[in-house]
């Protein structure tokens, strides 16, 4: 079957749902007797103690069971310390079975390889894989393929009950004696607690693992005491020194530098730019600088956003201090900069992640947003953008936010070198997609921008910018002079993952490549 990608699906795909192919950005709404799911109800009444002794009782209090589902979430980053230890107390109690939710993995999570092939973990359904356990989930079929969603997309299954966590396992910073969590003090704070709320509202049990146990009550509340039902005191759940790592970084690399001045003066032409807009900038080196370039023409035109929202970096916590951004939603903190300002600036706020991106609800904030500025591993010419796989299929990323803001911004623009290394960055068709082209707006490179077609307005409006403006396809013709056509993949029949589009719908796959 064709997709409206244009990406062939199998009919069936084993160890995975009824397929529902991906139709277009909002062509699949709720069905119409859809309702939110919910937890099991329980009770805890006066004078009953939430505190255990260790992570096994803990395990053995939640009821754990083969076959059950488990979820975590990853605002430590590279920093956690609370996923690979639960597993490794699970693994030594004999349970096997069990389906690995967690918001996303890291380069840390590589410790989890020897579960997966002990049996302990069958399942993955996450936003993103990186490093070795990237590759192995790539080229070691699992009982069920892997599932990948968009944060919002992540939500969604969780909200409709397509996705049921048996339990969250919660890595918090501070906890009180009665479950109340937050995630600004202690000294593993994380700051937003914004993907954890969703994971403690929806699992049947909620286990809140701390370093840092209080007297009750705690102020602020992030996760409050009725949400969770058991609270583990461990030594230490994680470094914030982890936060900020991977393509969480300033850069200083001209060609970074210049794609962001670029990216700005996009958003200085493109019709949006005006009193109380509102957007959103990527984790990536480019996008982080494209607010640098973006803060002069705020101050030269006195122009102040109204709103930025998405995983909150530090240069906007200084926007915000300048009076340049009204207020930040912060679903995500990735510095200590962004934690503090959580902590002291009453006009950042914490929100959770359907607040953030959910497309089944009456109104995520992406649907906000007049800007944002994404990265990609790669893009094609018909505009669709890969983040989730490398040059040779493995999954090395995450679509995190990015297929969420790419529908709900009015303008989406996407920074990404014309080549890496001597690999084309803007291709015929990318390897993986991971956002639809119909989304995207406007390519930014080094050598040139292109503009979607479908975004005439855009075009006109960008002519007089003094932008090198250019075709998709001239962008793709300078890249393969460059760098040289790459040759196709050899890629086998056998399905290890599917691309979920944000409302559950088959986007893409992704099939064991021949090494």
């Amino acid at each position: 079957m064709i997709n409206a990608a244009g990406r062939e699906i199998p009919a069936s795909i084993q160890g995975y749902k009824e397929i529902k192919n991906y139709a277009g950005p909002f062509a699949t709404p709720p069905p119409a007797d859809a309702r939110k799911a919910g937890p099991t109800l329980k009770a805890v009444y006066p004078g009953e103690n939430k505190l255990l002794a260790s992570i096994d009782e803990a395990i053995e209090a939640a009821g754990l069971q083969d076959g059950m589902t488990i979820s975590f979430h990853h605002h430590f980053r590279n920093g956690d310390y609370v996923m690979n230890r639960v597993i490794a107390a699970i693994a030594q109690k004999g349970i096997k079975g069990l389906t690995l939710a967690p918001s996303s993995f890291l380069d840390t999570n590589d410790e989890l390889i020897p579960y997966f092939q002990q049996g302990v973990l069958i399942a993955a359904e996450t936003s993103g894989l990186r490093n070795k356990l990237g590759q192995f989930l790539t080229t070691n079929k699992l009982t069920k393929p892997t599932i990948i969603r968009s944060h919002g997309g992540r939500v969604r299954a969780i909200e409709s009950g397509e996705l049921r966590i048996d339990v969250a396992f919660i890595g918090a910073p501070t906890c009180d004696t009665y479950g109340n969590i937050n995630g600004v003090h202690g000294s593993a704070a994380c700051g937003s607690m914004g993907y954890a709320m969703v994971d403690s509202r929806m699992a049947d049990t909620v286990v809140a693992i701390t370093d840092n146990l209080v007297d009750h009550p705690i102020c602020p509340v992030s996760i409050p005491q009725h949400q969770v039902d058991y609270i583990v005191k461990v030594d230490c759940i994680g470094d914030p020194n982890g936060i900020s790592t991977g393509a969480l970084r300033v850069t200083s690399n001209p060609r970074d530098l210049h794609i962001a001045k670029l990216a700005a003066k996009v958003i200085e032409y493109a019709g949006y730019f005006k009193e109380g807009f509102g957007m959103q900038l990527g984790a990536g080196a480019a996008t982080v600088a494209a607010g640098k370039y973006l803060r002069e023409v705020m101050l030269r035109d006195k122009v102040a956003a109204s709103f930025a929202i998405g995983g909150i970096v530090g240069p906007f916590c200084d926007l915000l201090d300048e009076g340049l951004i009204r207020t930040l939603f912060d679903v995500q903190s990735f510095e200590a900069r962004t934690i503090q300002s959580l902590r002291d600036n009453p006009r950042h706020q914490e929100y959770d992640c359907t607040f953030y991106a959910n497309p089944w609800n009456k109104g995520p904030m992406v649907n906000k947003l007049d800007y944002v500025v994404l990265g990609a591993t790669e893009v094609d010419i018909n505009f669709n953008v890969n983040v989730m796989t490398d040059s040779n299929g493995i999954m090395m990323g995450a679509l995190g936010g990015h297929p969420d803001a790419s529908a709900g911004a009015k303008c989406t623009i996407i920074c990404a070198p014309l080549l890496r290394g001597r690999l084309p960055m803007v291709t015929d068709a990318v390897q993986t997609i991971s956002t639809p082209g119909e989304t995207v707006d406007v390519i930014v490179t080094d050598r040139g921008v292109a503009v979607n077609p479908k975004r005439q307005d855009l075009i006109e409006n960008l002519k007089e910018s003094g932008l090198p403006l250019m075709t998709i396809e001239q962008l793709r013709d300078t890249a393969y002079d460059l760098g040289g056509k790459p040759g196709p993949l050899n890629i086998s029949d056998e399905v290890v993952a599917v691309v979920e589009y944000r409302d559950g719908t088959v986007l893409d796959v992704i099939r064991c490549p021949v090494l």
